[in-house]
């Protein structure tokens, strides 16, 4: 290795190790020992420090046995000659240089608990993100799994301008890359140029602004390191394995962008032992034969305009990019993006105007496929800031297309139109939402593009179930209201098709392997009443799925001979369910959260717990921070339960789960659930209603306790009682 980088490196960490001393010091002083310290709404500690240490940093006390493992890392200063070869020391330099960050940035959070946002979009006032929570790690760290997002490139720095800034997010972006970014050259950073030039950046377009100094490079390392022992099921402490799951599943590289400090040397350091290479603009001397990472370790002096090219080549990341053929930018990195205010060109839908999505299937011969056609106005024959009708209607044929699989392309659509930069899709079916903006209609969209990413992307991905498609868009109002009357009557009979469908009755149900990567023992079966925990798939989407892809994730599952009708288990499932689990769960009950459920991964939509005092249950979204009454957060529940285990008294589901009619019908269904979360109430409730009126309860939902009530079983019990909450008058759930 380089003299000169590990001579730069080892500096740098004394540097950073220096700083972080002297801070701990300080805090130890004002607040003492046992003063709690760690990142916010996170099971996982400091993560770095406790995946690669095995150390729980729970307290300032704790950070003082790091603080020496950070001394003992340490290699003296390089001397002018020196016959050792460079690269073991610096590489334990740059490690040491993530635990003494780490620190520094814990007790950030101690002295400025605001300096952080805590959930996934920048503000006016603030743009610093900060260390990931549990429940963005579990939604974004899934896309590192299923291949949606391959890697990240972790910036330090600033481009020379804001437009060159916005180019290269914009290339990573392209290729699915999430941009982490940190530190500042010159007084510049990467995150505040691409404000400059109009570029949203946040969780949702994958450009996380992690913080303004160098130190906070080590979110983006802990957040590599938590998804080693999140997906990959890797035990803390067992430092080799997260390393080497990082440098094959997580396509990472580190992008200096400006004079490289010391400090920055020693990140760079600490990130090669992940496997990530570093490639910078500037000319500083490279470290070419390959080792810990794929290929090279550090390679300098690229040109802007080929930078991200050199760092997929280096990182050995093959990037799988079908061509669509609009004038803007398409990925899933521009899903989040928002269209806002003055910068909206055209709208249709969200309650301004009507607007329908419907895919329906035709004969052969009556589709002419690629054909694209707008029936109405188009963007060019409207001024900006204009409202319109739409509805979608796309005709697919194909030897092995089915009805069933109508609403498979059908929601395809939300997330496919979001993928084009520029354009916001909010909604399905007769309630979606669309925005278009101004830099979108500058660079040439219109309308017709939305048929051609769509024809582009469901072709690709659906090839297998249809062979030809043709879509037309309509703007009149006329034609619109037409077709979103003939989709209403298609919606219906969809709705009560699946609606009508009950376990008894369906012989085959589905399989659903894909989190075994990091939940190993982890099986989903999926039935028409009991929906996939992660709420993505339900019974028709895997079948749909298993046609596209016969050996994918999704398999057919007999059910066989009926063992216990009551609580949900068959013959045939208890086999499946061994064997895919590599023998570790015999066996395990659909319909019951006390005896033997369903196994749980860290995916779930909501996780259900009993609450012996109240006679009932609750259950907890992803999405809810808080407490609950069963003493624990989402994050430590899903921590708890999520790595393929059936845990009695605790299982995870999906939202929808809840109003089927199965949901842990064993323990009395629907009407033992006595608290959730106010959020979840919102936006099951027209569901919950129907579903309780047809038990006999149509004044259920608002029996319900959720936080504005009480977060303990002692502070809800008294508001069940003077509602006169069905479950206390059930007999005993654990009885």
């Amino acid at each position: 290795m380089s003299k000169i980088i590990a001579s730069a490196a080892i500096r740098g960490a004394y540097k950073i190790i220096e700083r972080a001393e002297k801070q701990w010091r300080e805090a130890m002083d004002k607040h003492g020992a046992n003063e709690p310290v760690g990142f916010p709404n996170t099971a996982y500690y400091l993560p770095i420090i406790y995946g690669i240490l095995g150390i729980k940093v729970e307290k300032l006390g704790d950070m003082e046995q790091v603080l020496k493992r950070c001394r003992a890392l340490l290699p003296p200063p390089v001397r002018e000659s020196h016959p050792l070869p460079y690269l073991a020391p610096a590489l334990d330099a740059g490690m040491a240089t993530f635990f003494a960050e780490e620190i520094i940035e814990a007790i950030r959070y101690l002295e400025q608990p605001n300096f952080y946002l805590k959930g996934e979009d920048i503000t006016e006032n603030n743009i610093w993100l900060g260390a990931a929570n549990d429940v963005i790690l579990r939604k974004r760290g899934i896309e590192f799994v299923d291949g949606t997002a391959p890697g990240f490139a972790a910036i330090l720095g600033a481009a020379p301008t804001p437009q060159i800034a916005a180019k290269i997010a914009q290339e990573l972006q392209e290729k699915n890359l999430y941009v982490f970014m940190a530190a500042d050259y010159n007084g510049q950073r990467f995150a505040e140029q691409l404000i400059q030039a109009g570029v949203q950046i946040g969780w949702p377009t994958r450009l996380v602004s992690f913080g303004p100094d160098v130190s906070a490079t080590v979110f983006a390392m802990g957040f590599a390191t938590r998804a080693a022992m999140s997906f990959g099921g890797i035990e803390p402490g067992d430092f080799r394995k997260i390393l080497i799951y990082n440098k094959d599943r997580i396509f990472a590289f580190a992008l200096p962008l400006g004079y490289v400090t010391d400090e920055w040397y020693a990140n760079g350091a600490g990130a090669i032992n992940w496997g990530f290479p570093v490639i910078a603009d500037t000319p500083i001397p490279e470290v070419l034969p390959s080792g810990i990472c794929t290929y090279e370790h550090v390679v300098s002096n690229i040109p802007h305009d080929r930078i991200v090219a050199r760092a997929v080549e280096v990182r050995g990341l093959k990037v799988t990019v079908t061509e669509v053929p609009i004038p803007v930018a398409f990925g899933p990195a521009f899903e989040g993006e928002r269209v806002r205010g003055d910068d909206i060109y055209l709208e249709a839908g969200g309650g301004r105007t009507q607007m329908v999505e419907w895919v329906t299937s035709k004969r052969m011969d009556e589709v002419e496929d690629g054909k694209i056609e707008v029936i109405g106005p188009e963007l060019a024959d409207v001024p900006a800031g204009s409202r319109l009708p739409v509805a979608i209607a796309i005709e697919v044929a194909g030897r092995s297309m089915q009805e069933d699989y109508e609403p498979i392309l059908e929601r395809q659509i939300h997330h496919l139109i979001n993928y084009a930069q520029g354009v916001m899709h909010i909604g399905q079916r007769d309630i979606a939402w669309i925005r278009v903006s101004k830099q979108a209609v500058e660079k040439g969209f219109k309308l017709r593009h939305i048929g051609a990413l769509l024809h582009a992307k469901l072709h690709q991905d659906f090839g297998r179930i249809f062979d030809k498609m043709q879509v037309r868009i309509y703007t009149e109002t006329d034609k619109v209201k037409e077709i979103v009357e003939k989709a209403r009557e298609v919606y219906r009979t969809r709705d009560a098709r699946i609606e009508g469908m009950t376990d008894e009755t369906t012989e085959t149900y589905y399989s659903c392997t894909l989190c075994q990567s990091f939940a190993p023992s982890h099986v989903c079966v999926i039935s028409p009443e009991r929906t996939g925990l992660c709420g993505s798939y339900n019974w028709m989407d895997c079948k749909a799925a298993y046609e596209i892809n016969p050996t994918g994730p999704n398999q057919p599952v007999p059910k066989g001979n009926t063992i216990d009708g009551r609580l949900g288990q068959w013959q045939g499932v208890n086999d499946f369910v061994f064997k895919a689990s590599r023998q570790k769960i015999d066996h395990y009950n659909f319909y019951s959260i006390v005896n033997d459920p369903m196994t749980t991964c860290g995916c779930c939509e909501a996780i259900a717990a009993v609450l012996p005092l109240c006679n009932g249950v609750m259950t907890v979204n992803r999405d809810y921070t808080g407490d609950t009454p069963c003493g624990m957060k989402f994050t430590t529940l899903a921590g708890t339960i999520g790595g393929g285990l059936s845990t009695p008294g605790f299982v995870g589901h999906g939202k929808y789960n809840i109003t089927q009619r199965k949901f842990i019908k064993g323990d009395g269904g629907l009407l033992r659930i006595v608290w959730m979360p106010k959020m979840l109430k919102e936006e099951i409730a027209e569901r919950l209603k129907t579903r309780a009126a047809e038990m006999g309860a149509p004044n259920f939902l608002d029996m319900i306790a959720d936080e504005t009530i009480g977060v303990t079983e002692e502070e809800i019990l008294p508001f069940l009682t003077e509602k006169g909450h069905p479950a206390l008058g059930m007999e005993p759930i654990l009885g």
